[in-house]
């Protein structure tokens, strides 16, 4: 049986998507409002991804999740925590904020160019641990060497070894030579069995770029009509004024509907956005995070 990502190639015209996207940011302007910072709180995925985290940064980190409705009541906390494997279990540990998701990064992350055993292994420590959500890259060796086969089976044996924790996949999408590419990956994420497509690691430029995530949206409207299956969306990469915010949420508004503006199907990743967003609903300076 022919799978869809393998039928359902898309060109684009660089000059269309920009004036697209340009079009639905000038949008934007008109969600510089109170309910819209909230709503990019509530999606947040507040992460923290630096070489020299330790097991009691990753405390701290989730006890100040844990305690922000008491500093700030009426506020909708973050999404999710989002860390390296081995601090998922001192986050979990030290979290005590219902409905707030760990998250861990895995299989090789940021690179992805490790062996697929490992990979697995990893993701079941993790999910062993009390990670909710996986975020993977996805195999960007095999997919720019068109070994698209190899790439679809590693997302879908993770997957498997996800049991129930929700698979993000990370398109990497500065790594990309066209927005058909963009596309070809969304499909194939989708089809291996992501639970969301994510733009970046942060860690590569280009990171998140609205242009890609208009792209992935596409696509994730068109996978959801062919097939009624709804998969999230995660801006993640240099993200951190609450202008950027309100772009994404404008793209996912626009592109796929109100229905996708929840923290159940649209995230963003970042650390210094709460901040900010904070700032923007506090009117005052918050240095909180």
């Amino acid at each position: 049986m022919e799978m869809l990502w393998e039928t359902t190639n898309q060109s684009f015209e660089d000059g269309d998507v920009k004036r697209a996207v340009n079009e639905i940011i000038r949008k934007s302007e008109n969600l510089n409002s109170q309910i819209y910072y909230e709503l990019a709180l509530s999606c947040i995925d507040l992460t923290t991804l630096n070489s020299t985290d330790t097991p009691a940064q990753g405390e701290k980190f989730a006890l100040n999740v844990s305690r922000f409705s008491e500093n700030f009541p009426g506020l909708p906390n973050v999404a999710a925590i989002c860390v390296y494997p081995t601090l998922v279990e001192p986050v979990k540990k030290s979290l005590q904020a219902p409905g707030v998701k760990i998250a861990s990064v895995s299989a090789g992350f940021p690179s992805s160019q490790t062996f697929l055993d490992v990979k697995v292994l990893e993701t079941i420590m993790a999910v062993s641990k009390g990670a909710d959500e996986i975020d993977i890259v996805l195999n960007l060796g095999h997919f720019l060497a068109e070994d698209y086969l190899s790439a679809l089976r590693e997302i879908s044996t993770l997957k498997s070894a996800c049991e129930s924790a929700r698979l993000k996949v990370i398109l990497e999408t500065g790594a990309l030579k066209s927005y058909s590419q963009i596309w070809k990956a969304s499909y194939l994420a989708m089809e291996g069995g992501a639970d969301f497509i994510k733009t970046s690691t942060g860690k590569l430029e280009p990171a998140a770029t609205p242009e890609a995530a208009w792209v992935m949206c596409q696509a994730i409207k068109a996978y959801h009509e062919k097939t009624n299956l709804k998969v999230g969306f995660k801006a993640a990469g240099g993200i951190a004024e609450t202008s950027d915010a309100l772009k994404y949420i404008a793209i996912v508004k626009e592109v796929l509907g109100d229905e996708w503006l929840n923290n159940k199907l649209f995230r963003i990743g970042a650390s210094r956005l709460a901040n900010n967003l904070l700032t923007a609903v506090l009117k005052e300076k918050v240095l909180y995070f």
